[in-house]
């Protein structure tokens, strides 16, 4: 079994290993030695996604496995900026350290904080402060996040300067209201406005999860696991009845339907 608590040392000793072998690598590996940021640009967005995949099935080798990938991309990034006499991997140490210090003020400083959410708050606004107020409060938002993590960091940016509902159960007016706007286009058969108030319902309702604590992400993926687990339970018993699906009524897809639900699968 490997060490599962390495020393100070061990942990430096592998970092060390993992900087010598990616350098010979860029010297001697014809793939590596052709590797650009661009080109290494979407490996790193799959590894990141298969990372999100292992964590949403808790699978701690494969958790492991990616941080690993993940890891070897930063390196990689940091010894091509190196190349360039632009940073290299120690500066990007020396300024993630920094950061980590300067924003933890409650930590290593004398700030007092009642909660997590008053870290968070103190986070955004240190963070402001750091462009010498040159920065917008929603610059530092990716235009690249898929729709709902950025609706819901929007939300959170927003939350962190204290542009929030006083009391949360507030937001379920403004869910109502907007799914009321939306049947009103849908009766109207005007295509752009129900795609408008369609964005609009969404956000309110991302905005409710995020009152409540809930990581939207995270709950709609839960609800696409569970219904792809249902429906491929409602196809295998159709193939074992030597049918298929678009042969079945839907009233007989329910019925199988019903059964997946009362398996409780996902």
């Amino acid at each position: 079994m490997e060490n599962q608590n390495p020393s100070r040392e061990e942990r430096l000793a592998a970092f060390g290993n993992l900087l010598d072998i990616l350098s010979e690598l860029r010297i001697k590996c014809p793939w590596d030695k052709e590797q650009t940021n661009e080109s290494l640009r979407t490996l790193t967005i799959e590894e990141t996604y298969e990372l999100a995949d292992a964590i949403v099935k808790n699978d701690a080798n494969h958790i492991e496995k990616e941080l690993g990938d993940i890891l070897l991309h930063i390196v990689f990034y940091a010894l091509i900026g190196e190349e360039k006499g632009q940073f290299n991997i120690k500066t990007v140490i020396d300024h993630l350290n920094e950061k980590l210090i300067y924003r933890h003020p409650h930590i290593f400083g004398n700030t007092q904080v009642a909660d997590a959410r008053q870290v968070e708050q103190n986070w955004e606004q240190l963070k402001l402060k750091e462009k010498g107020g040159n920065k917008t409060v929603l610059g530092g938002v990716p235009d690249s996040l898929p729709a709902i993590i950025k609706a819901n960091r929007i939300q959170d940016k927003a939350r962190g300067v204290g542009f929030d509902w006083d009391n949360r159960n507030q937001v379920w007016d403004k869910v109502t209201e907007e799914l009321n706007e939306l049947k009103a286009e849908i009766n109207a058969l005007d295509q752009d406005k129900m795609e408008a108030e369609f964005g609009d319902l969404l956000f309110s309702m991302i905005n409710a999860a995020r009152l409540f604590n809930i990581n939207p992400e995270n709950a709609l993926e839960r609800t696409n696991r569970k219904f792809i687990s249902r429906f491929n339970y409602l196809e295998e018993k159709t193939i074992k009845q030597g049918r298929s699906l678009h042969e079945m009524t839907l009233a007989e897809m329910d019925q199988l339907w019903e059964e997946a639900k009362k398996q409780a699968l996902l």
